[in-house]
């Protein structure tokens, strides 16, 4: 792969080059990936993007407040909604309502859920290894860390903003 100039030859810095900005190479990234992995489950298990992600969480945090899922994945609301409601009503996610707040809904998978997740699951794993084969185990560690680095700066960022309204 050929090294990309990060400005225009130039060095003009008042046309965006959507090759050279990170924001977009992180979500064309990120859509193939999955895109790829969800190509291998949707047909199986009819399963969307949203919702694997959602049973992901659920298996990783047993149960969870339906608002707490939003920080974990951030994705829509409403997409989340749409989810956890296609989900339930194919048995693979239960909903309880909170004793203590009647606007409070916890969310866990329910057996079918935790079996169809167990099939998943390493579907997505084996994608994240033939991913990774072409990084070297330092290249690897680098990524982890420069990723939790940039996440670090992006929600700064976007404490920043609230703060500012």
């Amino acid at each position: 792969m050929k090294k990309r100039a990060r400005k225009a030859a130039d060095g003009n810095r008042n046309t965006l080059r959507l090759q050279d900005f990170l924001p977009y190479r992180l979500s064309v990234l990120s859509n193939r990936v999955s895109g790829l992995i969800a190509t291998e489950y949707s047909d199986r298990f009819r399963l969307t993007i949203p919702q694997w992600r959602i049973m992901a969480v659920l298996a990783e945090h047993e149960e969870l407040m339906a608002r707490d899922i939003e920080p974990i994945v951030r994705m829509d609301k409403v997409a989340i909604s749409r989810a956890v409601r296609v989900l339930a009503d194919r048995r693979f996610v239960r909903r309880r309502a909170s004793r203590e707040d009647g606007r409070v809904t916890w969310l866990s998978l329910t057996a079918s859920g935790r079996r169809v997740y167990q099939q998943v699951r390493p579907i997505a794993q084996r994608h994240e290894d033939r991913l990774l084969e072409a990084l070297n185990k330092q290249e690897i560690d680098a990524l982890w860390r420069l990723l939790d680095k940039l996440d670090l700066q992006a929600e700064r960022q976007a404490q920043a903003l609230e703060g500012e309204e």
